[in-house]
């Protein structure tokens, strides 16, 4: 990858794809928090209770590298799901270091009704299922080059 030409101007921060990006990660954020906050979950609580319904028994590194974020951030997460019976954890019974995590009823019966989550999107934004995951490829896509780019 070449380096930046120090000659160019930079671009106005309204053509810079990072400002965009962030300022439509605010906004989902934004449109989100009044479904979140009637199910008393946080954004990412609630990515943690996706990654665990997605795979009942997933680990917490595991949940840790599927979200993309730090074990560190993880472990608290998983300890206010669990305070709220949402969530428990079991230890794996040929290694103790590693837990697996489960969904309770309750977390079933609340994860059941993050659907509305779709449905925000889907009126908020105007763009049609199609379009949406078509938008959504191209960010992972872009999001899977950067990441590869790095390591």
């Amino acid at each position: 990858m070449a380096d930046p030409d120090p000659s160019l101007p930079p671009l106005p921060l309204d053509q810079q794809l990072c400002f965009a990006l962030y300022g439509a990660s605010m906004a989902v954020g934004r449109a989100y928090k009044p479904a979140l906050d009637r199910l008393g979950l946080t954004y990412p609580q609630f990515l943690v209770l996706q990654a665990i319904e997605e795979q009942d028994g997933r680990g917490i590194t595991a949940i840790a590298t599927r979200l993309g974020l730090e074990l560190s951030t993880i472990t608290p997460l998983v300890r206010r799901l669990e305070a709220a019976g949402l969530v428990t954890r079991e230890r794996h019974p040929g290694d103790d270091r590693q837990v697996r995590l489960h969904l309770t009823e309750a977390g079933r019966a609340r994860w059941a009704n993050c659907g509305c989550l779709a449905e925000v999107m889907l009126s908020r934004s105007g763009l049609s299922v199609p379009d949406l995951r078509a938008l959504c490829a191209q960010v992972a896509a872009l999001r899977d080059a950067l990441s590869a780019a790095v390591d």
